[in-house]
């Protein structure tokens, strides 16, 4: 029984923000059929991330399927102790690209968007961030994720290169 509170507690902690929601229509026979997509990203601040999509005939049934789309896709990053990234690294998704680079402490978080709000919600506080190609807020918030997915830590990089840790720096 207290397994189930605890998982419940820990399901709480997730945090959702909708980044976009836009009328989208479809010809059909009879004439054209409204319906919402909503984007929405949703993150706990201790490294995991998850952008999701949902389409639905009204505005609260497609950020339900964001939200549902978001926890499929969620992704775990490596933060230093400065809340930072490892390392500097470009994403991709479609024709947004995405710059980032890790930051001096108490220079915040450096970025517009969906980018910022992708960046906040993973629980970095310090990264410079540039948004490069297009300005779909879908596809820039992909692309934040790509480039956080792709991110490595010391330890890692070390034993792909099988040398000691010591000789990385």
């Amino acid at each position: 029984m207290k397994k189930k509170n605890i998982k419940n507690k820990e399901e709480n902690n997730w945090e959702e923000k909708v980044v976009q929601v836009k009328r989208v229509t479809k010809v059909v026979k009879g004439g054209k059929k409204l319906s919402f997509r909503a984007v929405l990203i949703i993150g706990n601040e201790k490294g995991q991330i998850g952008v999701g999509v949902g389409k639905a005939s009204d505005v609260i049934g497609a950020v339900k399927k964001g939200v549902a789309d978001a926890k499929k896709h969620v992704v775990t990053i490596p933060l230093t102790k400065y809340f930072s990234i490892p390392h500097p690294i470009n994403g991709r998704s479609g024709a947004a690209k995405i710059m980032l680079r890790p930051s001096a402490t108490g220079s915040g978080v450096i970025a517009g968007g969906a980018t910022r709000t992708v960046l906040e919600l993973a629980g970095i506080k310090n990264i410079l961030a540039k948004q490069l190609g297009s300005k779909n807020s879908l596809n820039n918030a992909r692309a934040v994720l790509n480039a956080l997915k792709n991110l490595r830590t010391f330890p890692e990089t070390a034993r792909t290169r099988d040398i000691q840790l010591d000789q990385l720096y």
